[in-house]
């Protein structure tokens, strides 16, 4: 089950599991047409194409399909609708970081996470409604067009060693930058839906506000400077150059 002489050792039954995962969620067709269905008509050929390619380290992902979905407060919501080969492979990768990487998350993020939907959020939200004054309401507006692609990575390569998983994240996240916008994918899934921290203590201003999302940020901000001159240097140059958004912060925390 296990290739003796590839770069990486990747469990053929990893393929299996990861192509059952994708079965069970169903989905649509990418670029290339192919369906659920038309996939499983040769499947033991073309999981072993996708097992053989990652294990030699010479996996591409395929373009992602754009599709435009009407948002309801007007304009366009762009999805990206990978291959059904390349939705394996994306599993296969989800199925070896998400253990490692659930636990790390706060217990208020709830997107894409296992054991956690959007119904969650809303019950925990409705109830902490009915104990708290006020409420904090945010939204990341274009997640995936805006997040710092190295910054992620940084995030990633904190807590996952696999060699091979951080190669394949790497690819997908060049290609999809190079091909198309998207807002589905290995970052998208990391976090979506939270549920923001209520108080009974009066609003900040905008300014306190503000500046105190940038000391949560400074602060999640790890680096190993030669010098402590350096190492003030360098959290305030990231802080005037990175154009910080609660998404940044948010990665801070898995720092």
């Amino acid at each position: 089950m296990r290739a003796t002489d590839k770069p990486f050792n990747i469990d053929k039954k990893l393929v299996y599991e990861a192509y059952k995962a994708v079965q069970s969620n169903g989905g649509a067709a990418g670029v290339d047409g192919q369906t659920i269905e038309q996939f499983e008509t040769d499947l033991k050929s073309n999981l072993y194409k996708i097992w053989n390619r990652m294990s030699s380290g010479t996996y591409f992902p395929p373009p992602v399909r754009a599709v435009s979905i009407p948002k309801k407060s007007g304009g366009q919501r762009i999805l990206g609708v990978p291959t059904v080969g390349d939705r394996v492979a994306q599993m296969v990768v989800k199925q070896v970081i998400e253990p490692i990487l659930d636990p790390v998350f706060l217990a208020d993020s709830y997107g894409y996470r296992p054991r956690k939907s959007a119904l969650d959020a809303v019950g925990v939200t409705r109830e902490r409604c009915w104990k708290y004054d006020w409420v904090l309401e945010f939204d990341i507006k274009g997640l995936f067009d805006n997040i710092n692609h190295e910054l992620l990575l940084r995030a990633v390569r904190k807590h996952v060693t696999c060699k091979w998983a951080l190669l394949y994240i790497e690819r997908w996240l060049s290609g999809w930058r190079g091909n198309t916008r998207i807002s589905r994918g290995v970052g998208m899934q990391t976090m979506d839906w939270c549920t923001a921290v209520t108080s009974k203590r009066h609003r900040r201003s905008s300014l306190s506000f503000k500046l105190a999302w940038r000391s949560a940020a400074w602060r999640c901000i790890q680096r190993r400077p030669k010098s402590p001159t350096a190492k003030t240097k360098s959290a305030k140059a990231s802080i005037r150059t990175s154009n910080l958004t609660f998404l940044d912060t948010a990665f801070g925390h898995v720092w």
